[in-house]
C-alpha cells in the first residue's frame, strides 16, 4: 500500500526517466517555426502563430506527415539543428528524462539542399551540450524515410560512414501503410553488418505482418510503436519470450486515431502479456505533450498503478543502447528515487 499522502502524479513528474523513440524534427514548436523562418528568410504558408497552430490539428498520418514536411523548411543551418535539439533537451531535462535517444530524418534534410553534416552537427553540438549542462546522456539513431526507394537510404548510409561514431542505430519511419518492411531489407542488412543498432517503426497503422517482417527480414533489436502485434497471440508471445522492447508513444496514438479513446490504449495489456513497452512522446509539439504528459495521460485515463509505472520506466532504461555503465547508472538512479519514495 502506498502513504495516505502519497500522489501519484507527483511521483509520474519526479520519476527518472529514459526516452528512446523522439524524432528531434517533431519537437518544433510554432514560436520557433515562426523564429527560423523569420531567421532563414522562409515563406511559409502560415502567416502567424495561430495559423500555424490551426495546421498542428490533424487527425491522420498523411496529414501530419505534410505539416511535418513544410515545417523542416525552416532548418537551414547548424544553429537552427541547434537550437531545435537544445529546446528539446532543455523540455526533457524538467522531465526527469536522464537518457534519451533521438531519431533524425537526414533525407528529409538533403533532399532539399542541406548537407548531411549541417544537420548532424549541429545536432551532436547540442547533444554534447546537454549531457556538460544536465548530465542528459542520448544517442542519435537515423532514420530512412520508407516512402522513399530503398536506393536513397543506401545512399545515406554511405552519407552517414565520416560520422559512425555519432550514430547509433538506423531507423525507419515515415508512412508505414504501402511500404512494407520487407522494402528495404538489404539496406538494414548492410546497416547490421556494418555494426549499427537497429529499429524500425512497424505496426502503428500497419498489420501485425509488419512487425514481424521488422523482426524476421529487417533483424530489428527493437520495435518502434507496435500496437497492432496485440492482433497476433504468437506473435505477442514470441515479442514477449525474446524480451524486445516497444517504444510506444500514448498521446501520438490518439491525435493520429490508432486508439480513439485513451481508456482503450493497449499498454496495461502489453505489460500483462510481459511484453517490454516503454512510454515515449514522439512528435511533442505536434501531438501536445512530452515525457511526463505522456505518462500523466495514461495514468488518468488507465489508473495505471505505481509498479505498473515503475515497470515502464524500468523498461526504458534497460532497452536503452547506452553503455553498460550508463545504463545501470540510470537503474540507480530509478532504484534511488523509488527507495526515497517507500510503500508502505
Amino acid at each position: 500500500m502506498q502513504p495516505a499522502d502519497f500522489n501519484i502524479e507527483d511521483y509520474i513528474t519526479g520519476l527518472p526517466k529514459a526516452e528512446l523513440h523522439l524524432h528531434i524534427e517533431g519537437t518544433l514548436e510554432p514560436e520557433m517555426m515562426l523564429t527560423l523562418a523569420g531567421r532563414n528568410g522562409v515563406n511559409l504558408p502560415y502567416k502567424t502563430l495561430d495559423e500555424i497552430r490551426a495546421a498542428y490539428r490533424f487527425d491522420c498520418l498523411q496529414d501530419f506527415l505534410d505539416v511535418y514536411y513544410a515545417g523542416m523548411s525552416v532548418l537551414q543551418t547548424e544553429q537552427d539543428f541547434h537550437d531545435l535539439t537544445f529546446a528539446y533537451l532543455q523540455r526533457a531535462h524538467a522531465d526527469n528524462v536522464i537518457h534519451c535517444e533521438i531519431f533524425f530524418d537526414p533525407q528529409g534534410h538533403t533532399d532539399r539542399g542541406i548537407a548531411f553534416d549541417v544537420a548532424l552537427n549541429g545536432i551532436c553540438s547540442a547533444l554534447d551540450r546537454a549531457e556538460a549542462a544536465f548530465g542528459l546522456t542520448s544517442q542519435l539513431i537515423m532514420c530512412f524515410l520508407r516512402h522513399l526507394p530503398e536506393k536513397a537510404a543506401f545512399e545515406t548510409l554511405e552519407q552517414a560512414q565520416p560520422y559512425r561514431n555519432r550514430i547509433v542505430g538506423v531507423g525507419l519511419d515515415s508512412s508505414e501503410l504501402g511500404h512494407p518492411p520487407a522494402k528495404f531489407r538489404r539496406v538494414f542488412a548492410e546497416a547490421a553488418r556494418q555494426g549499427y543498432r537497429l529499429v524500425a517503426h512497424c505496426g502503428e497503422e500497419g498489420p501485425a505482418e509488419y512487425v514481424r517482417d521488422g523482426l524476421d527480414l529487417l533483424k530489428i533489436d527493437r520495435i518502434d510503436h507496435g500496437n497492432r502485434a496485440l492482433d497476433d497471440r504468437e506473435l505477442t508471445a514470441r515479442i514477449a519470450r525474446e524480451g524486445i522492447a516497444l517504444t510506444v508513444c500514448p498521446l501520438s496514438n490518439l491525435r493520429l486515431q490508432v486508439v480513439t479513446d485513451m481508456k482503450d490504449h493497449p499498454v496495461r495489456q502489453m505489460l500483462d502479456a510481459g511484453l517490454k513497452a516503454t512510454i515515449n512522446s514522439d512528435d511533442p509539439a505536434y501531438f501536445g505533450g512530452y515525457m511526463t504528459e505522456n505518462y500523466l495521460a495514461l495514468s488518468r485515463a488507465l489508473k495505471l498503478t505505481r509498479s505498473e509505472i515503475d515497470q515502464l520506466a524500468q523498461n526504458a532504461m534497460e532497452a536503452g543502447f547506452q553503455s553498460d555503465d550508463r545504463r545501470l547508472a540510470c537503474l540507480a538512479a530509478l532504484d534511488n528515487y523509488r527507495s526515497a519514495h517507500p510503500v508502505a
